[in-house]
């Protein structure tokens, strides 16, 4: 993917913006509001009430303490990143809620539900990450998933995105030169970037799903606020904001 790179490609990433701020996906966009509601609506209030809830890739706790405080029963954050984990416990015991939201690696209680927040786009394994939810989410339970934006988005490529498209205008090599002039984690590709990058789109999202253990309860593609009337099932892949959906695990015949 990406057709200008070399020096050519280097020096104009270098004049568009030289410490990798760019503006995009930076989470302002849910400043002063709820995440959850924002991507899930709020009936996801309802969903969760009463119910022990994981929240799948629960980054620094905001979502989870959140749930907490919104009626669930128990609450239980995972999440990789030994970091963001303590910063959610500190979350948890400031929002008084520490006696029912949890931060772990790791865990085999099984949920009534499982929430994953804008994580599909940066599993490095979305195939085990699917078999594994289902090993944690009740036979009854639902996994609801919101992520955005997908590959093709103009803004898809996250910090890679210097303008609209960049990601795929630009090859991966040139984008992770530029990139380790103001990062020293030594990434080579944009899948070793932190909290990594799996170039998720749409299509194959639908296709993990179709061979993974659970089948779609409903699904949906949210288009771009100011492009809605350009998205239609054959532009959604570059016109789609956010995906989401719900999952519940396969019953056999």
């Amino acid at each position: 993917m990406g057709i200008l790179g070399g020096a050519i490609g280097y020096r104009l990433l270098k004049l568009l913006s030289s410490d990798g701020k760019t503006g995009c996906c930076d989470g302002s966009a849910y400043l002063g509001r709820s995440k959850l509601e924002v991507l899930l609506g709020p009936s996801i209030w309802q969903e969760i009430a009463g119910k022990k809830v994981i929240d799948f890739g629960c980054g620094a706790g905001s979502e989870a303490t959140e749930i907490a405080l919104r009626g669930a029963q128990r609450v239980i954050g995972l999440d990789i990143q030994s970091s963001l984990l303590n910063q959610g416990e500190e979350l948890a015991l400031e929002r008084g809620v520490s006696d029912r939201c949890f931060f772990a690696a790791e865990t085999d209680e099984k949920a009534d539900v499982i929430v994953s927040v804008d994580s599909f786009e940066h599993f490095a394994d979305p195939v085990g990450i699917l078999r594994h939810m289902r090993s944690l989410v009740q036979d009854r339970g639902v996994v609801i998933i919101a992520f955005g934006p997908p590959w093709y988005h103009p803004l898809g490529g996250h910090l890679f995105s210097v303008f609209p498209w960049s990601h795929l205008i630009f090859t991966e090599r040139c984008l992770i030169r530029w990139r380790s002039d103001f990062k020293s984690d030594g990434a080579t590709r944009f899948g070793d970037v932190e909290g990594g990058l799996n170039q998720m789109t749409i299509r194959r999202f639908k296709k993990l799903v179709r061979d993974s253990e659970f089948e779609l309860a409903g699904f949906e593609t949210v288009p771009i606020r100011r492009a809605t009337m350009l998205s239609n099932p054959l532009t959604e892949e570059f016109f789609t904001a956010t995906v989401r959906c719900r999952l519940v695990p396969k019953t056999s015949a």
